[in-house]
C-alpha cells in the first residue's frame, strides 16, 4: 500500500480535519475512493471496529490489516500514527 506521510504538528489537526484533509489527498490521488478503515491514536479508536481485537500481540495492526486486505491501496498517515486513513480506489467497480 501507498503510503504518504503528513507531519501536521505545526497546524494542530483534531481528527475531523485530518479525516478531511485526508480525504482530499485521497480523491486528488486515486480519484473517486472509499474509506476502508482508520486509525486515531488520540481516542484509541478504530474502524472497522474491534479488528485489532485479533491482532494482540501482532506487530501489523487490525485497521491496516483489515485495508491491506480489502483493497486499500493508499494510506494517509498524519504524524506518525496519530491518524491513519487507508483509502480504496473505486475505478475497478465503475
Amino acid at each position: 500500500m501507498k503510503t504518504l506521510h503528513i507531519a501536521s504538528t505545526e497546524i494542530a489537526l483534531d481528527f475531523n480535519a485530518a479525516i478531511k484533509l485526508a480525504a482530499v489527498i485521497a480523491d486528488n490521488l486515486t480519484g473517486e475512493n472509499m474509506l476502508l478503515s482508520w486509525y486515531d491514536r488520540d481516542r484509541d479508536l478504530e474502524s472497522p471496529r474491534g479488528v485489532s481485537e485479533c491482532h494482540e500481540g501482532c506487530p501489523v495492526k487490525g485497521f491496516w490489516d483489515y485495508g491491506l486486505n480489502h483493497g486499500a491501496e493508499l494510506a494517509v498517515n498524519f504524524d506518525d500514527g496519530r491518524f491513519v486513513f487507508c483509502f480504496q480506489p473505486l475505478g475497478e467497480f465503475e
